[in-house]
């Protein structure tokens, strides 16, 4: 082959005669440029990804990232986007509401209290930045010199006078609880929570007891989870037979009760399977089924009941008679036996999980005269609340990009909430509408009371690049606060043309929230959700509102707060009147909303849209957004999407 000839369709300005020494020292070096910019970073990304997808664990962010990471989320500047008094929450994962201005006159008690908490936060978060603050896990195991728990716990009657018995590390597959005690006499009850009385009528008798697993306390004013409620009543249920209740609650959400009253659990009950017995048949030693019983048998025959129990086991609690009761976790759920004998069952309800039973409550009409544990693990993986992250990229929020924002997305959520935060980011913060930035959903956290939290809060934010730190101390009746920064941030950062406030237990369907909004015409108001209409203030009770704080005898139409949108006019009319010492606040931030959207009605028609699928209380099929999700539910529903492609609840708890 002629050599020559391999050469002639070579440009003239590549060959080495026509080039000069200083062209080809200019070409090597852009050769060298392009190779380290575009190669040298996607070896290293491909590197990290792949070793931490070897290796996924749960571990401290402050034990992870010992030093502030140095990772700035892209902001897009915007000719609106003027923040002011930014003195010492420069960083961008701070919202930067204007709360100096808006607190100096103080017309409400609310702003009081308002004010303190701003100053108490900016005491909080000077402490932070000055890195005095320790990080819990660190002192922890400095303090501990180990993060074991024991393998058995026991408490003697005597000890047990606060009602709870603390399980450190949870329980496991096969740990059990043995429980010694005796139901006390029944005695006369008039409250109406336990016994229904007529005016006139003798008080009903009542002997029951309460036994709980619990997890830990999870918001301020509200009770624990209960993972199984375990309520005995030997005399004043409603049937008036003694029974045995079964449940569940989260965040002050009971489940669906299941009653053993004396019936054989049928094979196709709960779950199908007949090996799994829910409730062992006992007789009654009483007569008060005798004669009625005879007569309505052929009624309990029709609606499935089986036949008239004939066993000599009476129902396993008496008065005054000493009983040992021992809850045991197996494979499905929890078995309960008394005096040796299989009593009844209860399968695990998706949102809890055996770690998370931390502790043993009981109390109602029993003495205790001993407790014991045994069989529990030895560890805990979630031994401090921030164990729940699971830091690798893939959870990271992508970065802010110069595109139109349809939908901001603001998730009120307490510092200590990690797991929450941590199943919001792995099921719908997926959503393929926010993984390219045309949706924007962000995390708003108050400063914790622990400053070991706060430190955990700010690397968690550094890391994950989805929290908005509001700065202020976090108190119950100030989440409305949160509320304004959503608005502020989603009409200035982000530049958003509808904005959406939910909770961090509220499960969002990303896609047919954008739908709902999309049928209203774009140059109309917006404020659609579950909305309430003619509600009145409670005026006694936990949740009371004093005249002081609303003196009208109606609230205005508002959205429940677990979920509702407002578009971008309503938002900047909220944040300017908030800056200018206009806004009215309430307690109540889902009613703020309402009074505010109200007053915007006055000057410029709102459309306000009403939907029963934006769910209030649980979860309803073909959901909007689904209120009082655990972590697991969570996690449930997004896998239900995903693989079923249908909006379809995760309810048992």
């Amino acid at each position: 082959m002629n050599r020559g000839k391999l050469l002639d369709p070579l440009p003239p300005l590549l060959l080495p005669n026509r080039l000069t020494l200083l062209q080809v020292f200019m070409a090597v070096m852009l050769i060298y440029l392009l190779f380290m910019t575009f190669e040298i970073p996607l070896a290293f990304r491909a590197a990290t990804v792949s070793s931490t997808e070897r290796a996924t664990t749960f571990v401290f962010l402050s034990d992870a990232f010992p030093v502030p990471l140095a990772e700035p989320e892209y902001q897009p500047t915007r000719p609106e986007f003027q923040p002011k008094n930014r003195t010492f929450f420069p960083s961008p994962k701070v919202s930067t509401l204007s709360f100096n201005d808006s607190f100096n006159g103080e017309f409400s008690e609310l702003h009081k209290v308002a004010k303190q908490a701003w100053v108490a936060g900016r005491r909080l978060w000077e402490d932070l930045e000055s890195g005095k603050v320790e990080s819990a896990a660190r002192r922890f195991r400095v303090e501990n010199g180990s993060d074991k728990c024991p393998n058995s716990v026991s408490v003697s009657g005597p000890e047990f006078k606060k009602g709870v018995m603390v399980l450190p590390c949870g329980m496991t597959l096969w740990s059990h609880v043995t429980v010694v005690g005796t139901p006390r006499w029944a005695h006369a009850e008039r409250d109406p929570k336990i016994a229904v009385v007529k005016e006139g009528d003798e008080a009903v008798m009542v002997s029951q007891f309460m036994m709980e697993l619990q997890g830990l306390k999870a918001v301020e004013n509200e009770e624990p989870p209960r993972i199984l409620h375990f309520n005995p009543r030997v005399k004043g249920d409603w049937s008036g037979k003694p029974v045995i209740e079964m449940n569940t609650c989260y965040r002050m959400q009971w489940g669906n009760a299941q009653r053993c009253e004396g019936w054989k659990s049928r094979a196709d009950e709960e779950t199908g399977e007949c090996v799994f017995l829910f409730c062992s048949c006992w007789r009654f030693d009483d007569d008060s089924h005798s004669e009625e019983w005879k007569a309505t048998w052929w009624l309990n025959r029709l609606i499935g009941r089986k036949k008239e129990v004939t066993v000599d086991w009476p129902y396993p609690f008496a008065e005054g008679k000493l009983f040992v009761l021992t809850i045991s976790a197996g494979l499905e759920g929890y078995h309960i036996s008394v005096d040796g004998r299989h009593v009844t069952s209860f399968p695990y309800r998706t949102g809890f999980a055996l770690e998370d039973a931390t502790g043993l409550s009981i109390n109602g009409d029993i003495d205790v005269h001993s407790i014991f544990a045994a069989s529990l693990p030895t560890s805990h993986p979630s031994f401090a609340p921030q164990m729940h992250l699971e830091v690798i990229p893939q959870w990271k929020a992508p970065p802010l990009l110069n595109t139109n924002v349809e939908l901001f997305i603001g998730i009120l959520s307490a510092g200590n909430h990690f797991a929450e935060r941590m199943a919001v980011r792995k099921s719908w913060m997926q959503h393929k509408l926010i993984k390219s930035s045309h949706v924007v959903a962000r995390f708003f956290v108050a400063l914790h009371g622990r400053k070991d939290t706060n430190l955990d809060i700010k690397k968690e934010a550094e890391y994950f690049g989805d929290i908005i730190i509001v700065p202020y101390m976090d108190h119950y009746d100030l989440v409305v606060l949160k509320t304004i920064a959503i608005c502020e941030y989603g009409i200035r950062t982000v530049a958003a043309k509808y904005i959406m406030k939910c909770d961090d237990d509220t499960f969002v369907r990303v896609d047919s929230v954008i739908s709902e909004a999309r049928k209203v015409q774009s140059d109309r108001s917006l404020y659609m959700g579950n909305m309430n209409y003619h509600h009145r203030p409670l005026r006694h009770g936990k949740w009371a509102v004093t005249y002081e704080e609303w003196l009208e005898e109606e609230y205005p139409t508002y959205a429940n707060g677990p979920g509702y949108i407002v578009s971008s006019d309503i938002a900047h009319f909220i944040v300017s009147d908030f800056e200018k010492r206009r806004l009215k606040l309430f307690k109540m931030e889902d009613v703020s909303m309402g009074t505010w959207v109200e007053q915007f009605n006055s000057t410029r028609p709102v459309e306000y849209i009403h939907s029963l699928k934006f769910c209030q209380f649980g979860c309803i099929d073909d959901y909007y957004t689904a209120h009082y999700q655990s972590p697991r539910q969570m996690t449930c529903m997004w896998d239900k999407l995903q693989q079923q492609g249908k909006p379809l609840c995760c309810n048992m708890r």
